[in-house]
C-alpha cells in the first residue's frame, strides 16, 4: 500500500504521519512524505536565495523524519517540490499511484475556515485517490472502528468493497451509517436489502447498520458523531464540476471543515 503524507513539520502533520504508519502494511507498505515549498516574492531578486534556503531546510527536516521513523519497519521516502500544496500533492499521488493520502488539518470555523482548511478541502477535490483528514484534536490512538456513511446509491458498491478490505488489513471493526430523511416501507426495504447484500457477499463479516432519522444528512451525521467516538468516519465524495460546486456544496467537503474525528473521503 502506497501512502502519501503531506508534511509541513507542524505537530499535527507529524500526528498524521504516525497515523499513516499505523495504517501501513509493514511488509509491503510504503509512505512518501511530501513537503511543498510555497513562496510569495516581493522582489524577483529574492527568489533564488529564498528557494535555496527553504529547500535546504526542508530536505534536512525530511531526512531527520525518515531516520526517526524508520524503526517502524515501514519503508519511508520523501519528495520535496515547489508549488501549490494541494495541486502538488495530488499530482505526486498520481505519479506514484498512491492508494491513500493522510493529511493533518487544524480545522476551523467562520472566517478562519477560509484560511486554515483550504489546503485539505482543495486536496479532496483534486485527488484521484482516497484522502484521510486527521484533525488536530483527534485521538488516533483510540481508533477502534470504521463507520461508512452510505446513501445506498449505485456508485457506492466499489467503496464498500474497498473499505471492507482495508478494515481487515487495519484490524478495525466496521459499521454502516444510513441517514433517513423520510420514514416508510420503502426505506425499510432498502435497509433490509443492504443487510442481505452484505450477508450474501461477505458471509463472515460482522457489521452493524445504524439508521438515523433526521431532517438532513448533515444533521444525522452530527447526531451520530455526538453518540459515537473512537472511529474513522468514511464518506463518498463524487467529483462535481465547478458549477455544481457553486450550486450545491458537497456534504463530505462540509464535514472536512469541522469534524473532530478522522474523516476518510473516498472518490
Amino acid at each position: 500500500m502506497k501512502i502519501i503524507v503531506p508534511i509541513d513539520f507542524s505537530e499535527n502533520s507529524i500526528q498524521a504521519l504516525e497515523f499513516a504508519i499505523f495504517m501501513a502494511d509493514k511488509k509491503h507498505g510504503q509512505i512518501t512524505l511530501v513537503h511543498v515549498v510555497e513562496v510569495v516574492y516581493d522582489f524577483a531578486s529574492q527568489a533564488a536565495i529564498a528557494l535555496d534556503s527553504m529547500f535546504t531546510d526542508g530536505e534536512n527536516l525530511l531526512r531527520k523524519l525518515v531516520a526517526k521513523y524508520e524503526v517502524s519497519g515501514v519503508k519511508l521516502d520523501y519528495k520535496l517540490t515547489e508549488g501549490v500544496a494541494s495541486i502538488s500533492v495530488a499530482r505526486i499521488a498520481d505519479e506514484i499511484n498512491a492508494n491513500l493520502i493522510v493529511m493533518g488539518t487544524q480545522g476551523a470555523s467562520g472566517i478562519k475556515k477560509a484560511l486554515m482548511g483550504t489546503t485539505a478541502v482543495t486536496l479532496i477535490r483534486e485527488a484521484n485517490c482516497p484522502v484521510l483528514v486527521v484533525p488536530a484534536q483527534a485521538n488516533v490512538a483510540e481508533i477502534k472502528k470504521v463507520t461508512l456513511a452510505l446513501e445506498f446509491a449505485n456508485h457506492e458498491e466499489r467503496f464498500i468493497d474497498w473499505i471492507i478490505f482495508m478494515c481487515e488489513k487495519w484490524g478495525l471493526g466496521l459499521e454502516i451509517l444510513h441517514v433517513q430523511t423520510n420514514q416508510g416501507f420503502k426505506e425499510e426495504l432498502i435497509i433490509l436489502g443492504m443487510e442481505n447484500y452484505l450477508k450474501k457477499k461477505y458471509p463472515d463479516l460482522s457489521v452493524r447498520i445504524h439508521t438515523f432519522y433526521a431532517e438532513s444528512a448533515a444533521e444525522g451525521l452530527d447526531l451520530y458523531m455526538q453518540e459515537h467516538d473512537h472511529m474513522i468516519l468514511v464518506m463518498c465524495h463524487a467529483h462535481r464540476n465547478l458549477w455544481d460546486h457553486i450550486i450545491q456544496k458537497s456534504k463530505s467537503i462540509q464535514m472536512a471543515y469541522h469534524t473532530h474525528i478522522p474523516l476518510l473521503i473516498l472518490s
